[in-house]
């Protein structure tokens, strides 16, 4: 079917000229499967590719949008193949530059990967509910994405505070911190997200993609290299992984630290 994102927890919708990408896979909370990765990359260029279709909102079901990637490494009975997790099968740099906008209507928990989706979609609204965290360096993860994008959307300083402790906060802050940059009451995010995408589709598409192109040069390099060697030879990403599976604090954490740690 033309409109198989090809994972078992991903929907596409149609609703007129809007695609609805939406992430609903209740059994992990939402967690993102390499299929599910590599399912909204498709959503992106299904958009792009549809005359019928000029936008796409991304969105989730409950109370998470995405917490990021399955670190189980489970997947799910319908799922087609990927190549192992990778920048072929990581869909934010495809979000970044779209042609078709795309608007993502954050409804609860985001953090990892899926907060990368929200801040490198064209607006991202979410729910006053919404939460938010970067926990990547809590599993041992030094995160090329984030390390590019978070520091021009909130500047060093505060990049630094959220990569290095990868705390959680909430809808509030996220918008004064310019993480994203609107809040709406949560039972009003789906007509406020098709209210955007109606604004953004006022503006002209060649113009919107010159200028999104300039904005789009204030990111820094992504150094992915760096980042899947650490994936595949660093032992701190596998001990972090399997820390968190096990519900106990990683090795590298003092000991007087540990009743912190594993609450995480």
């Amino acid at each position: 079917m033309a409109d198989d994102l090809g994972a078992a927890g991903l929907r596409f919708e149609r609703d007129g000229a809007v695609g609805w990408c939406i992430i609903d896979r209740p059994s992990a909370r939402n967690a993102l499967t390499p299929a599910m990765y590599f399912g909204i990359k498709r959503a992106v260029h299904l958009v792009n590719g549809d005359p019928a279709l000029s936008a796409l909102v991304i969105t989730g079901t409950g109370d998470v949008f995405a917490p990021g990637g399955d670190l189980g490494g489970r997947r799910e009975a319908g799922d087609e193949p990927t190549p192992d997790i990778g920048p072929d099968v990581l869909p934010f740099l495809t979000i970044r530059d779209s042609r078709a906008p795309v608007v993502c209507a954050v409804n609860g928990i985001c953090q990892a990967g899926g907060l990368l989706i929200a801040m490198l979609s064209d607006i991202a609204v979410a729910s006053d509910r919404a939460t938010f965290r970067v926990p990547e360096l809590l599993r041992g993860i030094p995160d090329a994405t984030y390390a590019a994008v978070l520091p021009a959307h909130v500047g060093v300083a505060v990049a630094r505070d959220l990569l290095l402790t990868g705390r959680r906060f909430d809808a509030a802050e996220a918008q004064r911190l310019g993480v994203i940059s609107r809040v709406v009451p949560h039972e009003e995010l789906r007509a406020a997200a098709l209210e955007v995408v109606g604004e953004i589709l006022q503006t002209p598409p060649m113009a919107r993609m010159q200028t999104k192109r300039m904005l789009n040069d204030r990111y820094g390099l992504v150094d992915y290299q760096t980042m899947f060697w650490a994936l595949a030879e660093s032992p701190e990403p596998r001990e972090g992984m399997q820390a968190f599976m096990e519900k106990r604090a990683p090795s590298w954490v003092p000991e007087q630290f540990w009743k912190e740690a594993p609450g995480r």
